[in-house]
């Protein structure tokens, strides 16, 4: 056999994975190959693939006759929109999926190979775990991926997609990558497994229910999307991509998506209700003002009271955050503090800036939410802004109470361009509250009550004492929201700001 003949027939018996047979029962179980995924994935004909001809070095147990060229996962780079990606595709055909010692050898060049480039990681994930017959050399090779994903944390973008089992020490390389997708009914992720729950709490449950897509997605937060199916995932990815940077070291693409700038959006001005206590969706204000009305929400169904997510303005990626009178009236809690914390600092790590819309009545008061660590959490979140240096872009829609006032990209803590609508309340309080602390002597005295309380109202219920103090830049009309928003993103531009040296700072965790 001449040597093309044998390359040939060597690259045939790779891509076949682990057999017709093991590739039907992919299909069949609605999934694509690993290697049908990157090219959904990937731009038409550009993926170079690493490490084809791998194989494992495990002689116990029977192993040493059963090689298959790959062992398990297909690597290499590519490119989504003409972008460079580098990307890892594990494959279930492949004894499972499972990680070896090379299976992990060849994940961690690619991600090195990208924090060296300063390109995008993607990975892939479908696998059973530790592939057991190696024994430590299988959790070594865990240990190795996670040291190389805490290297490239906050130098290259890192994106997990659950596409199939993800369990035992397999879910921690997920867990310290920015973003994570699942697929619906097809994808799950767990610690530990139905049956070795059953076994130690005697609780009975499925793999959907303990670690489906719709579990991380609504209860644990571990998830940030789900998609139907695996090409809708896929497709979707390519789309999150077009907001991101590809590293650190340069700027997010601007895309012009022929939305004017200086679009004036009349319906803004009616958007807000009269009566304070009525709540409204900031989403619907969101998709007005940006580019498009095209928002890639983030975390949806988990802590819905805070919504984060990218967008563009004037062309420029932009992260949202906002509260959502719809949920618990807007008021932060421990899981949004989280979700909008993690958020802020990929922002800044990746220099975003980043846009909050703010209608906050507080902190959610409960015995639960101080006994679980509100004060803890919160921090988080007041550390995440603080700690910025992106531009930061504030729009005041209605309130804005409190110490959750500050922790909302307020001026105090280097909000670049700080707005309120003239239906913007700031105050340490509502008016209700207010009285009833400062006139207690009063509080058997209707009338008396009634006169307080707007008294107060007319002295707080609205922006202007912010605005003589400066704490914000200007009080606008809601229909010229987007069009001031894009003005202080161009001037921003060329913002210059750098935190004191430090190796690193100590974030309430």
């Amino acid at each position: 056999m001449d040597a093309v003949t044998l390359l040939e027939q060597k690259r045939g018996e790779a891509r076949l994975g682990g057999g017709q047979a093991r590739i039907d029962r992919q299909h069949a179980n609605g999934k694509l190959t690993a290697r049908e995924r990157i090219e959904v994935l990937l731009d038409p004909g550009s993926f170079e693939e690493y490490d084809m001809f791998v194989t494992h070095r495990c002689v116990d147990f029977g192993m040493d006759k059963d090689h298959i060229p790959s062992d398990g996962v297909v690597t290499g780079h590519g490119t989504i929109d003409g972008r460079t990606v580098f990307v890892f595709s594990q494959d279930f055909t492949v004894f499972g999926g499972s990680l070896s010692e090379t299976h992990a050898a060849k994940i961690c060049k690619v991600m090195e190979q990208a924090r060296k480039v300063g390109a995008p990681l993607i990975g892939l994930n479908d696998s059973g775990g530790a592939r057991i017959q190696e024994g430590v050399a299988s959790l070594g090779g865990y240990a190795d991926v996670f040291q190389q994903n805490v290297l490239s944390s906050g130098v290259i973008p890192q994106i997990s997609m659950i596409m199939g089992p993800c369990a035992g020490g397999a879910v921690y390389s997920p867990s310290i990558t920015d973003f994570t997708f699942m697929v619906e009914d097809s994808s799950y992720m767990f610690v530990t497994g139905p049956d070795v729950v059953k076994t130690v709490t005697h609780e009975t449950v499925t793999a959907e229910e303990l670690g489906g897509a719709s579990a991380h997605t609504a209860k644990s937060g571990v998830a940030h999307r789900s998609f139907e199916n695996d090409i809708v995932a896929l497709k979707q990815l390519r789309r999150f991509m077009s907001y991101l940077p590809s590293s650190n070291r340069e700027k997010a693409p601007e895309v012009d998506q022929g939305d004017p700038s200086d679009r004036d959006i009349a319906a803004l001005d009616r958007m807000v209700p009269l009566d304070p206590s009525v709540p409204y969706d900031m989403k619907a204000i969101i998709s007005k003002i940006v580019d498009a009305g095209d928002f890639f929400e983030l975390a949806p169904k988990y802590a819905a009271n805070i919504i984060t997510g990218f967008a563009r303005m004037g062309g420029q990626s932009v992260g949202i955050v906002a509260n959502q009178p719809l949920v618990l009236a807007g008021c932060l809690d421990i899981s949004a503090s989280i979700k909008a914390a993690r958020f802020i600092r990929f922002c800044d790590a990746f220099s975003i800036p980043v846009v909050t819309l703010v209608d906050v009545p507080g902190f959610l008061p409960g015995v639960s939410q101080e006994h679980n660590g509100i004060i803890t959490h919160g921090g988080k979140l007041l550390y995440a802004y603080a700690e910025a240096t992106v531009p930061k872009v504030t729009v005041i829609t209605r309130k804005a109470y409190g110490g959750a006032y500050d922790v909302m990209a307020s001026k105090h803590l280097r909000g670049d361009a700080n707005y309120a609508w003239p239906t913007a309340e700031i105050a340490v309080m509502g008016a209700k509250g207010a009285v009833e602390i400062i006139f207690r002597k009063d509080l058997g005295d209707p009338d008396k009550i009634a006169a307080h309380t707007k008294a107060y109202e007319d002295k707080f219920a609205n922006p202007f004492v912010a605005a003589q103090r400066g704490y914000l830049d200007d009080v606008i009309m809601p229909h010229g929201t987007r069009r001031r928003v894009i003005k202080a993103l161009d001037m921003l531009k060329s913002k210059k700001l750098e935190n004191p040296w430090r190796k690193h700072g100590n974030i309430p965790l």
